[in-house]
């Protein structure tokens, strides 16, 4: 099928996971009649506004950036109406569209989201899905509606979670597969070609916004989780542990395959495979890239160096 070139489009997206549909509704030949996104944010040291990846990519192809800091007032309405679009799509926009919005379009709107729904709904599905160690996750089409991605789905697509993978190498892999999902179902979907089939709400799953402490890795934990948790706070909140009165950032580890027998204590700092290790409940976490704060990424053995091999006893 062929993209409806009178299409009109509003486009609702601000990370990076928005960028690659974004791009693929152009090069599709849509027209985007105004792209929405987040207000810039302060970051960074000196507090600098940065604007979202999204404002910055429909800024480089010529498009309209429309950035509220709520849609629930008149002034959103009437700039979204004057745009009269057909469609919306949104894909990680990050805020819910109250239900005047959502009547706004002609046709209706499709959401882009990175999970098999009804499973994971909810703002952080990617981290959601290694945390709980799923063989597999994937990219849901779905018509939007008042109640958070509880919509029609028209389309899903599996991808599954490799050993090694972290939010940071899994997000840009559904984010690539969702913008090509999207285009190559949103003909047949404005046509009225492709409905939505209702989901199944009684196996829903739901996934809540991480927040920077989400990220402390207690030493009561299992190791396994503690693994997990590592890759799937990769990039954002970041696991940590406190050593030394300091949040020390853990960005790879690994789970030691022989690790010394008797167990210690889990919060126990040894040495395994000649690198740094913390004991948790069950098992052995070998750090493999750590953080101190202000500095650099360091290897394990790096910090063990700069420990001059005293390492603290205990972490918390």
């Amino acid at each position: 099928m062929s993209p409806d070139a009178a299409a009109r489009i509003v486009f609702f997206g601000s990370p990076d996971f928005a960028v690659p549909t974004l791009r693929a509704l152009v090069e599709a030949g849509y027209r985007i009649g105004l792209v929405v996104t987040q207000p810039d944010r302060p970051a960074g040291r000196g507090g600098r506004l940065h604007p979202p990846p999204v404002k910055r990519v429909a800024l480089e192809l010529g498009l309209p950036v429309f950035q509220p800091d709520t849609l629930r007032d008149d002034a959103a309405l009437e700039r979204l109406q004057a745009a009269h679009p057909d469609a919306f799509v949104i894909a990680a926009y990050g805020k819910i569209l109250p239900q005047r919005i959502l009547d706004v379009p002609r046709r209706g709107s499709l959401n882009v989201h990175a999970s098999l729904l009804p499973r994971w709904r909810g703002p952080s599905p990617v981290a959601a899905a290694i945390l709980a160690g799923d063989p597999e996750t994937g990219v849901t089409i779905m018509e939007v509606t008042a109640k958070m991605d509880a919509g029609p789905i028209v389309a899903q697509r599996r991808v599954p979670i490799l050993p090694d993978d972290r939010t940071a190498t899994l997000e840009p892999r559904l984010a690539a597969i969702g913008a090509e999902l999207l285009v190559e179902v949103l003909p047949g979907w404005l046509a009225g070609e492709l409905r939505g089939i209702p989901q199944d709400d009684s196996q829903a799953t739901y996934c809540p916004l991480l927040r920077k402490e989400d990220g402390h890795l207690a030493p009561s934990l299992d190791v396994v989780t503690a693994e997990r948790a590592v890759r799937a706070y990769d990039p954002w909140p970041g696991a940590f542990v406190w050593y030394r009165g300091e949040r020390l950032a853990i960005w790879q580890a690994h789970i030691a395959l022989a690790p010394p027998q008797p167990l210690p204590a889990p919060g126990s700092v040894l040495v395994v495979e000649r690198a740094p290790a913390l004991a948790f409940r069950n098992g052995i976490l070998v750090l493999d890239v750590v953080q101190r704060p202000g500095g650099r990424r360091l290897t394990g053995r790096e910090f063990l160096n700069g420990e001059r091999g005293q390492l603290a006893p205990t972490f918390e």
